[in-house]
């Protein structure tokens, strides 16, 4: 609350018009707005509830100057009337522009519009004037205050171990959500402690995560030995993962927080693979999964919104992996023109900035197949760690890769020592490992359909009779890759 109020106060004070606070907590809002009216400012406050139109609401405003004297105008529920959609949208953002050419203009009128809500709708003829807040989350003091504060109500009594443990799990929760938590916790257990809290926490973290429609929690259990060949990217991450593991003291050491990893190059190679291992790798942090084409929103403002709450929403929950997939798709052809180009620029300044700067525990993972049309900017050291090239597997590593899929269909695990691995390693080159994997599928469904006891050498490589590689469907757009590769002298992950 206090820390809304701070941020709104020299803005207040230099008279911008527009504060658009986009929240889902409106009574710590309130709370905060209230606390603007201690220099003497009054507040005048609309919502879907009030018996008066919205129209009718601003209209004094329109007409009378002196209406508009210290005086903090709060729309709540408006969202839907900035909506071009809405039958009164031209009407009332019309009006909000006049009450906001007068604050402006007329040295008596010193209101400010204040817009309360959980949707982000900015119209553009009133972008230019809007300035948008986002209402914080707890921070680990604040966590802390709200856990021992219920747990005097309750007379619990939590170590030191056990308050650091919890703090750190309930990163990223509202308080409200803290609140209603460790309620249920105490309802369902009898108690409050991380080991009861533990599994509710992380339940709550995914409802808040499939909630929000942009990020994706991935479960997964997958592991670097689930992933043939990739060993100098395998190694690189392990050592990587030695510092996140250990972040406090690898800070204390002087060691920087670990930014992440960029893996290019070509399809169906192990780069989704690799990002879903190194979540359990890391300690068996939350995978969060980005889809570039969530973050596109249809009005002004929407996608840079949507990147923020992304962040936001990551660096709350963190440690975590955020895992970026297909980044070219958001900022390939910046710079090209047309309105498209605009966002994606804007886009791309808001995620370098913060590439560059972050601080906190959030592990990124960005994959691309093309990454030829990508600013250079993106590859410079500073915002990545590393920037991996993953190519086809060689002769062994297609061997391994084999031997994975092999092992883990269970029935066919134990005769893996009657498969010539070599044989198969041999007569698949040019396949990447989603290739090798659809000939396993293939073998095994054909072995189930003529009743075969167990898949052989010979079953495998009729399957890859009637499988064509990627880089033989592929094969200009594979030279190209390569190319790519070697212009940028891009490190290789085997």
């Amino acid at each position: 609350m206090q820390t809304l109020t701070k941020k709104l106060q020299p803005f207040v004070d230099a008279l911008y018009p527009i504060f658009y606070i986009h929240s889902y907590e409106e009574l710590k809002v309130d709370k905060a707005i209230q606390e603007l009216t201690e220099d003497g400012k009054k507040i005048d406050e609309w919502s879907l509830t009030n018996s008066e139109t919205l129209e009718e609401f601003l209209e004094p405003y329109i007409f009378g100057v002196e209406e508009l004297d210290d005086v903090l105008i709060v729309l709540k529920d408006i969202h839907s009337f900035l909506d071009k959609q809405h039958p009164q949208n031209q009407k009332i953002v019309a009006m909000l522009k006049n009450i906001v050419h007068q604050i402006l203009t007329d040295e008596e009128a010193s209101g400010h519009i204040i817009l309360v809500s959980p949707v982000l709708n900015i119209p553009i003829e009133l972008e230019k004037f809007i300035t948008i807040f986002e209402m914080d989350l707890p921070n680990i003091s604040e966590i802390k205050t709200i856990v021992t504060e219920l747990a005097e109500v309750y007379y619990e009594d939590i170590s030191q171990k056990e308050m650091e443990h919890l703090i750190l799990a309930l990163k990223g929760l509202s308080e409200n959500e803290i609140v209603m938590l460790l309620n249920l916790t105490l309802q369902k257990n009898g108690e409050i402690n991380f080991e009861t809290s533990k599994s509710l926490i992380a339940d709550e973290k995914r409802q808040i995560v499939r909630k929000s429609g942009i990020l994706e929690m991935v479960e997964t259990k997958l592991n670097l030995e689930d992933i043939g060949g990739l060993d100098t990217l395998k190694v690189w991450l392990t050592k990587k993962s030695t510092i996140f593991k250990d972040m406090k003291r690898a800070k204390e050491y002087g060691v920087d927080t670990p930014k992440g990893a960029f893996i290019v190059g070509m399809p169906g190679c192990g780069k989704s693979l690799t990002a879903k291992a190194t979540a359990l790798l890391f300690d068996n942090i939350p995978l969060l999964r980005l889809d570039i084409g969530r973050l596109m929103g249809k009005y002004v403002g929407e996608s840079e919104a949507n990147m923020r709450k992304a962040i936001s929403q990551a660096e709350a929950i963190s440690p975590c992996i955020l895992w970026i997939d297909e980044i070219e798709k958001a900022f390939t052809g910046i710079g090209s023109g047309g309105a498209g180009s605009e966002v994606a620029t804007r886009l791309f300044g808001f995620f370098l900035t913060w590439m560059q700067e972050k601080t906190s525990e959030v592990y990124v993972i960005a994959t691309a197949n093309d990454i030829s049309n990508l600013p250079p900017e993106l590859l410079r050291k500073g915002r990545f760690d590393e920037v991996f090239f993953v190519n086809f597997p060689n002769e062994k590593e297609r061997e391994q890769i084999f031997k994975v899929h092999i092992q883990n269909r269970k029935r066919d695990a134990k005769h893996i020592k009657d498969i010539d691995l070599k044989q198969l390693s041999e007569k698949s080159d040019g396949y990447s490992g989603a290739d090798i994997e659809t000939v396993v599928k293939e073998t095994i469904e054909n072995c189930f359909i003529e009743n075969k006891e167990v898949a052989s050498t010979k079953d495998y490589m009729s399957a890859m009779k009637d499988i064509t590689s990627i880089s033989k469907m592929l094969p200009e757009k594979v030279k190209e890759y390569e190319k790519m590769r070697d212009k940028m002298n891009i490190k290789s992950a085997t």
